[in-house]
């Protein structure tokens, strides 16, 4: 399991007034169909914070895969891409403390106090690498953000360790700076 994942986890009977056993519970009992609802509640019912919201929210789906499952999941067949994730998260954990990295079903989000980041194996040959940086221009690197929708506003097509270069850094960086 992820460094700041445990973190989290340890820490949230202090910042939340929960365990994350005591907020699966809770949120199972409800039984809420989109993600955002249940956020939402958290929040606005229980005074949580939303990456403490958004983390027990995606817990509580995935109970039963740990993050490490869910990687080895969304890696098999594409494993040798695992290098290009490896060099995001190293270089986005040290943009700070206050980073909380989320394995989910087919993605892995980087968070802040929102999302800021987004990883996706898109295909056999290819990571997706979701940004949210407001008003920023698309480049021939920088695109839109094609399948991420709203969740991201620019996408970068990572195929090899070396695209994640100074210039992808800059924006990863950026993209954490407005997101705090």
């Amino acid at each position: 399991m992820d460094p700041a994942l445990k973190t989290m986890i340890a820490n949230m009977p202090e910042k939340t007034g929960k365990t994350l056993e005591e907020w699966i519970k809770l949120l199972k009992a409800k039984s809420f169909g989109k993600h955002s609802e249940a956020v939402n509640f958290l929040k606005k019912e229980h005074g949580v914070t939303h990456g403490f919201a958004n983390t027990i929210v995606h817990l509580s789906k995935d109970q039963g895969s740990s993050p490490d499952d869910l990687l080895t999941t969304q890696y098999k067949g594409k494993e040798h891409l695992l290098p290009i994730y490896d060099q995001l998260k190293v270089f986005v954990t040290s943009l700070g403390d206050d980073v909380t990295i989320t394995p989910k079903k087919t993605t892995v989000s980087f968070i802040r106090k929102k999302q800021f980041a987004l990883v996706n194996p898109a295909t056999k040959s290819r990571l997706d690498l979701g940004l949210k940086i407001k008003g920023k221009p698309t480049t021939d690197r920088l695109e839109n953000s094609g399948p991420f929708g709203t969740m991201c506003t620019h996408r970068v097509r990572l195929e090899k360790p070396d695209d994640v270069d100074t210039e992808l850094k800059d924006w990863i960086k950026e993209a954490y700076e407005n997101a705090g």
